[in-house]
Order: C-alpha cells, then sequence, then structure tokens
C-alpha cells in the first residue's frame, strides 16, 4: 500500500494520524477488532516516523550547539569538550539520517507489510539442506536484531540435517521492504562437514519473499478455483508430526500455485495460515502485473544453480560475502551468516531505487 504522507511532511503525518485515531475511537470501531489492524498498524508506524522527525531535529539542534560552544569556548578544555560532543552529535544525527534515508527507499506498494519468507535447498541431499538451514538462521538472527516478531508457518526436516522447506512469518516495520531484496538465488562455497574427504562443496538455495498483505488488501479467492488437500504433518526426528490430519496443501487451480502448512496442530489453523500465504502469493503475482516487471514466480524462476545466484558465500579458499546485482562485498562472512544484512539491505535498496529513477 502507498503510505500517506512522508518522512519530511510531519503535518501529512499529523493529519493522516488523526484520521486514524477518530476511526478507531467511532461508535463500534472496536466491535470487530480484527478489522482494526490495518489501521492500528499504521497508526503504529505514524507515531514512529513522527517521533524520528522529532530525534531528528533535536539531533540538527544539539549539534549546533555543540558546534557554537566549540567555536566560541571560554578556553582550550572548553574547546575540547564541545568538540568530542559535537563528534557524538554528529555521529548520532548520520544515523538518524540513515534511518531517514531507508524510510525514502521504502515507498513502494507492499514495503511497509510484514514479510512471508520460504527457503527451499537446490540439488544436492543433504548439503544443500543444511545450507537452506544456515540461511534460516541468518534471517532469524537479523529479525531478532529488529525486534521483529518469527512465526513458524511450514516446516519440513532434511533427512539427516538442515531442512527441506521453511515458511515464516517476519512481523515488524517495513519487513516486507526490507527482506524483499533477498529474493532470489543464494550460494555457499566451503569445505564441507559432509565429505569425509574433506573437499569443497558448492551449495544452492533459493528465497521468496513476499508482502503480507493480511486484510490490508482484498484479493478475491473463488473456493471454486482451490483444491484442498489434508495430510498428516511430518517431520526430521519426529518434530512438527501429528497423528492425525492436520496439515493443509491448497492449490490454486487458474495460476498453479501451491501452498501448505503444518506447523499448527489444528487443521483450521493450518488452512488458514495457508491461505493467507496463497494471498500473499497473488498480491505478489498483482504487483508484477501492476509495475509491469516480467519476472517469474517461484516455480518458474531459474533453476537453483550456477549463473542464477544473487549472493555468494565463500567460506574456502578464501572468505568473502559478495552480491552480485550491487558488487557490495564483506570478508566478515560469520557476522553476514549471524544475521548482520543491513549493509547489504542497504545497497540493494539503493540500487533499485535507482535503476527505477
Amino acid at each position: 500500500m502507498k503510505r500517506s504522507g512522508g518522512s519530511f511532511d510531519p503535518d501529512g503525518l499529523k493529519r493522516r494520524l488523526d484520521e486514524i485515531e477518530k476511526q478507531i475511537s467511532a461508535p463500534g470501531a472496536w466491535d470487530e477488532p480484527e478489522k482494526l489492524t490495518p489501521a492500528l498498524k499504521e497508526k503504529s508506524r505514524l507515531e514512529s516516523e513522527l517521533e524520528r522527525n522529532s530525534a531528528l531535529s533535536g539531533a540538527k539542534d544539539n549539534a549546533e550547539e555543540w558546534l557554537m560552544l566549540a567555536e566560541e569556548g571560554e578556553n582550550e578544555a572548553d574547546r575540547h569538550e564541545a568538540m568530542h560532543s559535537l563528534e557524538e552529535a554528529i555521529g548520532q544525527l548520520g544515523e538518524l539520517l540513515e534511518q531517514m534515508e531507508m524510510e525514502m527507499l521504502l515507498g513502494a506498494d507492499g514495503d511497509s507489510e510484514d514479510a512471508l519468507l520460504e527457503i527451499h535447498p537446490g540439488a544436492g541431499g543433504t548439503e544443500a539442506q543444511d545450507w537452506a538451514e544456515m540461511l534460516l538462521r541468518m534471517y532469524m538472527r537479523w529479525a531478532d536484531s529488529h525486534g521483529f516478531k518469527t512465526e513458524y508457518l511450514d516446516y519440513l526436516g532434511g533427512d539427516e540435517a538442515g531442512l527441506k522447506s521453511v515458511t515464516i512469518r517476519v512481523s515488524g516495520p517495513n519487513a516486507h521492504g526490507l527482506l524483499k531484496v533477498e529474493k532470489g538465488i543464494h550460494r555457499l562455497i566451503r569445505i564441507s562437514p559432509f565429505d569425509t574427504s574433506g573437499r569443497r562443496h558448492t551449495s544452492f538455495a533459493s528465497v521468496d519473499v513476499m508482502p503480507d498483505v493480511g486484510e490490508n488488501v482484498k484479493i478475491e479467492v473463488n473456493e471454486s478455483d482451490l483444491r484442498i488437500d489434508v495430510f498428516r504433518a511430518s517431520g526430521a526426528g519426529g518434530q512438527h508430526v501429528n497423528k492425525t490430519n492436520s496439515a493443509v496443501r491448497i492449490t490454486h487451480i487458474p495460476s498453479g500455485i501451491v501452498v501448505q502448512c503444518q506447523n499448527e496442530k489444528s487443521q483450521h489453523h493450518n488452512r488458514d495460515a495457508a491461505m493467507s500465504i496463497l494471498k500473499a502469493r497473488l498480491y505478489a503475482l498483482e504487483l508484477k502485473k501492476r509495475e509491469a516487471l516480467r519476472q517469474a514466480d517461484y516455480n518458474d524462476k531459474d533453476a537453483i544453480g550456477f549463473g542464477s545466484q544473487i549472493r555468494t558465500y565463500t567460506m574456502q579458499p578464501y572468505r568473502l560475502v559478495k552480491d552480485h546485482r550491487t558488487n557490495s562485498e564483506c570478508t566478515d562472512v560469520d557476522a553476514v551468516l549471524d544475521g548482520k544484512l543491513d549493509t547489504l539491505i542497504r545497497d540493494n535498496l539503493i540500487y533499485e531505487h535507482s535503476t527505477k529513477n
């Protein structure tokens, strides 16, 4: 959804906030609280933006005051202390400006929504499945560092290690806008811990990211267009196993989209979660048509293999993470795999913004 106002339009933000306050305070507004979820999410975002605007203005004033004291201090000690405080104030101002820059880069449809993130290993058995689980850990740690909430919607463990597929919901401000640049093929080069000969292996995994539009956007889905199958949940080592047919798989016949959820014990809850994923996929397809982007959906992507990767994580013979879209590089592979993705995400958002303008 497009946003009202903007980071440099505090009056517009306040007007929109007043409108939402009236909406949620209207008689009967809380009779169906689930319908207020989009408004409450927007209210929280607007309040955060206004708070950031206020902090930016305060940081600017603070820096200007310390600059004046550094120039007009009565003695060398006072000027030295003022210079030290000025450096701290400039650092704080710089951080706030970076946050404001990110807000400017996140104005596309769906950017403010929560994200649905899927990971699938490529060919290669245990090696690729272990890489898929490493990526899951990376995104979970990134989300945790931002205070985002994560929730498993579907998880299928690997035969020996790793995972065969996983879908999680990442909830937080601009979760989809930030994670959307992670969509694509990720390649790992390392000495395999599963190879007794100690040989170097190359593994691939695919990451798909969609906005979790929830009730914010009405997506009409005809029941006659759906094929719904139920089955027993399963997982490696007995995890997520259920003795009843609680897992749900939904096929959207017109588009060929297939989604499933088996992480809840209740078939009803699994069906709701699967429908949420289906609507997100249909919405993502609609966004692609609207923006005239001729990209195929997940099932029509390039093969998960050589030549199609967006990023390579090399652990041997040298250590380097390289993003092939922006040519950004980072030698601290461990930090990236521990979830320190902000620089790579920011570079890609700037790259996307520049290519569209």
